[in-house]
C-alpha cells in the first residue's frame, strides 16, 4: 500500500451482523492506481467470527449507461482491467457464462483473468452438485474445458459489460479491440 493510501485511512466500527458478538471494524482507505485512477477500498472485518466484506469504489472515472465490448484474442488481453458495478450485467457468449445485476450483487475491480477465474469457481461448485449421469454433466465438464483454455489464451472470445446505471467500466490492454455505445436515456425505459 502506498504512502498516500495509508495517510488516507479511517476507521469505524458496528455490530456484526453475523456473530452479533463482535465489532466489525471499518477501514476505508483512497488508493492511487499505476493510471492516475482513484479507487475507494472499503474493508468490514469482524474482530470475533470470521466475517469478512471488501467494497472497491471508483472514484474518477466518467460514468456513462452503456454496452461496453472488449475482444480478447490473446493471453496479453486478459490483463485488462474490469470494473463491475451492481447494476452491470456482465457476459461471456462463447462460453455461455454471464452475471447479472441486482439488490445483492457487488462492486468487483479486476481483470479479465480473475473474471475467469470467478466463473471457473461457480462453475466448479455447480458442477460438485451434479450427478455424473445428469445430462448437463458433460456441458458443464466442457465450459470448464473452455474457462481452462480461455485463461492460457487459447480461446478467443468477447466480454460483455451492460450498465444500466453506468457505474461500470473496462481499461483494455488493447484499444482496438474494444467498444463503447453509448446507451441514451430512452434505451434505459
Amino acid at each position: 500500500m502506498s504512502q498516500k493510501a495509508k495517510d488516507s485511512e479511517e476507521l469505524f466500527s458496528f455490530k456484526c451482523p453475523a456473530c452479533s458478538k463482535g465489532n466489525v471494524n471499518i477501514q476505508k482507505t483512497v488508493y492511487d492506481l499505476p493510471d492516475k485512477d482513484k479507487m475507494l477500498i472499503i474493508k468490514f472485518d469482524c474482530d470475533e467470527c470470521n466475517f469478512s466484506k471488501n467494497d472497491i469504489i471508483p472514484l474518477t472515472t466518467n460514468f456513462d449507461p452503456g454496452i461496453i465490448t472488449l475482444k480478447i484474442l490473446n493471453e496479453e488481453d486478459l490483463k485488462s482491467k474490469i470494473y463491475r458495478s451492481p447494476t452491470g450485467k456482465l457476459e461471456i457468449p462463447e462460453l455461455e457464462l454471464s452475471v447479472q445485476p441486482g439488490p445483492n450483487a457487488e462492486f468487483y475491480y479486476t481483470n479479465v483473468e480473475g473474471i475467469l477465474y470467478r466463473f471457473e469457481s461457480a462453475v466448479s461448485i455447480y458442477k460438485n452438485n451434479l450427478e455424473k449421469d445428469d445430462p448437463e454433466f458433460e456441458e458443464v465438464n466442457q465450459i470448464l474445458e473452455d474457462i481452462k483454455k480461455a485463461l492460457n489464451g487459447k480461446l478467443k472470445f468477447t466480454l460483455i459489460l451492460t450498465d444500466n446505471g453506468g457505474g461500470s467500466y473496462i481499461i483494455p490492454i488493447d484499444k482496438s479491440n474494444y467498444s463503447f455505445e453509448k446507451l441514451e436515456s430512452k434505451e434505459l425505459d
